[in-house]
């Protein structure tokens, strides 16, 4: 991607790309100049969009990012706007991979930034002192909620506590096999996060998910900042909940922020409601990040597994070695299996929104979207439901799915998730969800969503527009509230693939 980006109609994204992306919209029979090329518009061309730089012969290859996006269904000329109408995807089922190391990685400088976060007994740091309750089955979600409207009552200024979150679900009883390991899984992973200030996990008795195995699943807690309740085990639960959560705020108010190094700091990669700006502003500039904060000895995890489709092989190539190779590998088969196993193509992911937004197919989606991880190595790669445990890079087996990747990246001990979207979206996981704008327009229509605007690349150079991302980063780090905490927006969705009884 160029250093700066341009004013002028459109754009190529590497110097062998047959298509150029319009970066706004384009009028029939306009002429357009790019670099020395004179190009005129054979169609309408919605911004985002790209248009053809090179006459096409049937099947042939449209390269955008240095890379085929898919081929045309038919002969088409320079100036023909090209888009789901007259491109498919290249993409089928499984793949033979073989290991070729291609590492370019961008070094970054070390620096002695902080952010102010909170030290925990077991070594770990939080960016937020968060109250969690954490139902164990979907039963009690009501209750909790009743509890928790007690407890504001009595301190409606949340006090020790930034944020108080009930991690509602539907599950945790009538599940089998992985799907009651996943809910088990993601729920403990809640309990220990280094976000939690205080938890109360809340059980009803006779469900699969069972509180006294829960907690042995749990293995060493804090028993000062995790509590148990069981609903069928008391006469008035929510009475005995506030008690609890009255013990736990009596825990956290003497908590207070410390200045840590960045190196503390973990970070999910994510982006949905994306456009055709996606993969050329806003993940970009969080693929800049990426490297940045693991150049600090921070880490960052991409996950979104699907969308690894058709650009896996760039990935393979930054393997730090032949073992973590071969588990990218298995990622991207065991999830195409996945897929096949119920009779879905692998390549069928782009939403209406995206195409709206000028994505055609999978792989130009997936080219886009892996520009988040920046160019450092693949030091790890995450089973869903599993912690970070190495610094630098980590890939996460995890669906597309807005609300389940985010879930998943939380669950993996991200302090807080990076969130492209060129379409917009409201959510946000149960830790700070830093939804990055792609364009002007989405920033400035929806602002009380957004909390940075990456469409200022288009007129401004990467290492500015970095230096005040990176400084809007440390500031939410050290207790500045995303939008989705402002609009007390903040939800677990986890993921089922099975049997309910």
């Amino acid at each position: 991607m160029p250093e700066t980006l341009t004013k002028a109609p459109l754009i190529t994204l590497n110097p062998n790309d047959t298509v150029a992306v319009a970066l706004r919209p384009i009028t029939a029979g306009e002429i357009l100049q790019l670099n020395e090329q004179e190009i005129t518009a054979n169609h309408d061309i919605p911004q985002g969009h790209k248009i053809a730089l090179t006459n096409m012969a049937k099947d042939q290859h449209v390269i955008k990012y240095g890379y085929p996006i898919g081929h045309v269904l038919s002969d088409t000329i320079i100036g023909d706007w090209l888009h789901t109408h007259n491109v498919k995807t290249n993409l089928s089922g499984e793949l033979d991979y073989s290991y070729q190391p291609n590492l370019q990685q961008i070094h970054y400088p070390k620096t002695d930034l902080t952010f102010k976060g909170y030290k925990r007994a077991d070594g770990k740091v939080g960016i937020r002192n968060d109250l969690f309750i954490v139902p164990t089955v979907g039963c009690v979600n009501g209750m909790a909620e009743l509890m928790l409207k007690e407890f504001k009552a009595k301190h409606p200024d949340l006090g020790a506590f930034d944020n108080i979150t009930i991690l509602k679900h539907p599950y945790g009883c009538s599940q089998l096999g992985t799907d009651h390991q996943n809910t088990r899984d993601v729920l403990i992973d809640a309990v220990k996060h280094p976000n939690a200030g205080g938890v109360l996990v809340f059980g009803l008795g006779c469900e699969n998910n069972t509180v006294p195995e829960f907690e042995e699943k749990l293995g060493e807690y804090d028993k000062r900042r995790v509590k148990f309740l069981v609903a069928q085990e008391v006469y008035d639960e929510v009475e005995k909940g506030v008690e609890l959560l009255e013990e736990l705020y009596e825990e956290a108010k003497n908590d207070y922020r410390q200045e840590v190094p960045l190196a503390e700091l973990n970070v999910g990669l994510k982006c949905g409601g994306s456009d055709g700006f996606s993969g050329i502003t806003a993940n970009p500039l969080l693929g800049a990040f990426s490297d940045f904060l693991i150049a600090q000895g921070g880490s960052t995890i991409l996950t979104e597994v699907p969308e690894m489709f058709g650009a896996e092989q760039m990935l393979m190539a930054r393997a730090e070695n032949e073992e973590v190779f071969d588990q990218i590998v298995h990622l991207i088969n065991d999830f195409k299996q996945y897929f096949l196993s119920y009779g879905e193509p692998v390549y069928e992911n782009p939403s209406p929104g995206n195409k709206a937004g000028g994505i055609t197919t999978l792989e130009d989606k997936s080219l886009g979207c892996t520009q988040k991880a920046g160019t450092a190595p693949v030091v790890d790669v995450l089973k869903y439901g599993e912690k970070l445990s190495k610094k630098g890079l980590s890939l996460l087996q995890a669906p597309g799915n807005d609300l389940v990747a985010a879930s998943a990246l939380a669950s993996s001990d991200c302090h807080l998730v990076l969130f492209t979207t060129g379409r917009g979206t409201p959510f946000g996981a149960y830790v700070p969800t830093v939804k990055v704008a792609t364009n002007n327009t989405i920033f400035d229509r929806k602002g009380h969503w957004m909390d940075f605007n990456a469409g200022t690349l288009l007129e401004q150079p990467m290492e500015e527009v970095l230096e005040e991302f990176i400084q809007k980063i440390i500031a939410v780090a050290s207790g500045e509230p995303t939008r989705n905490e402002e609009n007390d927006v903040r939800e677990v969705a986890i993921f089922k693939n099975g049997v309910t009884l």
